[in-house]
């Protein structure tokens, strides 16, 4: 299917500051391109998580946007600890954000799950000592 659409964006690690500047840009593309409310809002939460997990858990990555007619599609890329265990990642309320994380109100444990709840196709990859790549499509039909 050909890419209507492709932007990456650059998500520093600790940056509390800008976390979700990446999310707003995608989601107002999104509207642009008349993405239906339904869609607009399943994308925008996946976005918004996904990104905080690049600022709070890894040293850095790359958020990217792909669109084409049938399906959006965001790609996480981090350099960072990885994740030694998915599944428990994967878990509703578990978390290992920092207490500068939580102090500020992010880390409940529910951004994993949040995205996949969000996703029509989720797929998470992550390698101890090399990165995490999550892979989320929303499609834009029923």
């Amino acid at each position: 299917m050909a890419v209507i659409l492709e932007k990456t964006f650059p998500v520093e690690a600790g940056a509390f500051t800008t976390a979700g500047e990446a999310s707003t840009t995608i989601k107002r593309t999104l509207k642009q391109l008349g993405v239906n409310a339904e869609v607009l809002r399943r994308v925008s939460v996946a976005c918004y998580e996904v990104e905080l997990n690049l600022v709070i858990h890894s040293l850095g990555g790359t958020l990217k946007l792909l669109v084409d007619p049938e399906k959006v599609t965001l790609i996480s890329e981090d350099v960072g600890p990885g994740i030694p265990d998915i599944a428990k990642a994967m878990t509703e309320g578990f978390s290992t954000a920092s207490d500068e994380a939580r102090t500020l109100g992010f880390g409940a444990g529910m951004g994993l799950p949040n995205m996949k709840r969000n996703a029509s196709e989720f797929d998470i990859q992550s390698e101890v000592g090399i990165g995490t790549k999550i892979t989320m499509s929303f499609a834009l039909q029923s």
